[in-house]
Parts: C-alpha cells; sequence; structure tokens
C-alpha cells in the first residue's frame, strides 16, 4: 500500500507538471492576448498597450516567461490579474466558495440516482424500472442550457418563484436561488449514477452467492444492503473520484446562465479578456483537483472491496 502510493504521488507531480506546461505554452500561443482585450476599447493607445506587456513582462521571451511563472506558481502566486489589477489567486478564491456550494448541492441531488439505479434493477420490467429508465433518457437528451433557461422562463417568469438576488437574505433565499442550478448541474450525473448502478445491480443480483443468499431464505433487504451494493458499487466510486474536481472548477454554461458568481462564470469572463493569470490559476487548480480525484478513488476501492489489492 504505501509503494502504490508513494508512486502513485510521484507520478501524479509529473503529470501535472506535464499538463501545466502544455497549458502554459498552448495559452501563450494562441493568437491575441491581453493587448488585443486593450485593443477592443478606442481610448487605448499604442503606447498603453506596450505598457501593459512590459508591465506584465510579456516582452521576455517565452521560455523565460515560462520558467518564471513556474517558479512562482511553486509558491501558489500566479502573477496579478490583467483585468482586475489584483493577485490572481485572492480573484479566484472570492469565486471558488459560491462554485464549492453549487457543486456539493449538484452532487447531492446526483447522489439520487444510487436509490433510483437500485430501485430500478430490484422491479426489473415493472412501473418502478419503466419510469426510472424513461427519466434518465430525457435527462440524458435534454441540453444543460436548454433545461436552465426552461427553469428560468417558468418558474421566474410564469410563476414567480425564481429569485432574482444572489442568495443573502437569508438560508431559505440562498436555498431557493441555489436549487434550480443545482438541479441543472446534477441532472447528467444523476442520470449517469442511476444507469451505471442498474447496470451493475442486475449483474450482481445474476451471481451465484446472491442466489445462495435467497435460497437461505435471508431478507432482501439485508441481501440487497450488504451482498448486492458492496459489489455493484465499484463504478459509482469511480464517477465519485470526479466529484472534486467539479466542484472546485465551477460549471461555466450553468453559472452562466443562472448568473452564479462561480469560477466557471471567471473562467469564461477571464478568457474573453485574454487574463492569462486567472486563466492558469483555474486550470491548474483543475488539474491538480482532477489527479488528487483519481488518486482517492483508486484508493477506495479498497474500502468499498476488501478483495483489492494494491502492488
Amino acid at each position: 500500500m504505501r509503494r502504490f502510493l508513494v508512486r502513485r504521488l510521484l507520478q501524479s507531480v509529473l503529470l501535472l507538471l506535464v499538463v501545466i506546461t502544455a497549458i502554459f505554452f498552448l495559452i501563450h500561443l494562441t493568437p491575441g492576448g491581453p493587448e488585443a482585450a486593450l485593443a477592443n476599447n478606442p481610448r487605448t493607445s499604442a503606447e498603453d498597450i506596450a505598457r501593459v506587456k512590459q508591465q506584465f513582462g510579456l516582452t521576455d521571451p517565452l521560455p523565460i516567461q515560462y520558467l518564471h511563472w513556474l517558479g512562482n506558481a511553486a509558491h501558489l502566486d500566479f502573477g496579478r490579474s490583467y483585468f482586475y489589477s489584483r493577485p490572481a489567486t485572492d480573484v479566484v478564491a472570492e469565486r471558488l466558495w459560491p462554485s464549492i456550494q453549487l457543486g456539493i448541492m449538484s452532487y447531492l441531488v446526483a447522489l439520487l440516482g444510487v436509490p433510483l439505479g437500485v430501485l430500478a434493477a430490484t422491479h426489473r420490467g415493472k412501473l418502478a424500472d419503466n419510469l426510472t429508465r424513461l427519466v434518465t433518457t430525457l435527462g440524458h437528451a435534454l441540453p444543460t442550457w436548454w433545461f436552465g433557461l426552461t427553469l428560468i422562463v417558468v418558474l421566474n417568469s410564469v410563476l414567480g418563484w425564481f429569485p432574482n438576488g444572489q442568495g443573502r437574505g437569508g438560508p431559505w433565499q440562498w436555498f431557493s436561488y441555489i436549487i434550480f442550478p443545482a438541479l441543472v448541474l446534477g441532472l447528467a450525473a444523476l442520470v449517469t449514477f442511476t444507469r451505471f448502478v442498474r447496470s451493475e445491480v442486475l449483474e450482481v443480483l445474476n451471481q451465484d452467492y446472491v442466489r445462495t443468499a435467497d435460497a437461505k431464505g435471508l431478507p432482501r433487504t439485508l441481501v440487497t444492503s450488504r451482498h448486492v451494493l458492496r459489489n455493484a458499487l465499484l463504478p459509482v466510486v469511480t464517477q465519485l473520484g470526479y466529484v472534486l474536481p467539479a466542484v472546485v472548477s465551477g460549471a461555466l454554461i450553468t453559472e452562466y446562465v443562472f448568473s452564479w458568481p462561480g469560477v466557471g462564470r471567471l473562467f469564461y469572463e477571464a478568457a474573453v479578456a485574454r487574463d492569462y493569470p486567472i486563466l492558469l490559476a483555474i486550470l491548474t487548480m483543475t488539474t491538480a483537483a482532477t489527479i488528487v480525484g483519481t488518486l482517492v478513488a483508486d484508493l477506495s476501492y479498497g474500502i468499498v472491496d476488501p478483495r483489492v489489492r494494491y502492488s
């Protein structure tokens, strides 16, 4: 176990370095830059653009910029935002908490797929199974942006339920504001969890040890909870490994549609403004969260299934 953990940590550090290096050069080699965003302002002169490029070190050769950025990034210093004129880490940190709230709420919605999948599998071919399959098929087919806009139109314009504020007036106002983007964001994961769990539970129900437990007269609920779920939830653990990156990186489309002040919306604003420090800070954070999430998922296998051995 210890050797496996050390090896995976070393691999993770190397992978993080490779990915953020590729991200840095891809961002800086794309056409345009901060000067392109400044040039859209008719009051910005060529001297102003040259001064900004000099101020942020954009006139240095690209390898020099990379080494300077990498040294600072090792200390969690991603530079100053071109647009906000503040440290990029501070700007991202302000948007991180709203994204974490939205991510946690959306995954609470998504986890409803686990009991739905179990219900559908244990009632295969019956009304509960058919309804679950119908709902998951519709949910899989609905575009996120269309579903979000539909909720806004129906619940705000027609029924007047959707609040226009940011949910700062109290717990109930906060909940009423966050629940709809959480439903939209969690719908895709709920569909995925439901289909995964249904498929895995159906497969485990056909195993010999489950039929033996039924033949012994054990209660069906006990067989399902103790024997079936323990072996059927491994794919769900894999999916849960992506919870962390999804929570910290935000959801661009959902946050933009619902005007949620999270990391996803900040990423869009930074991309439009060519704000390199903000983009690099968000992408580095997302990459690190993805690597940590997959590592946690691998380690969780041994908890869910004692037969798993690490070498």
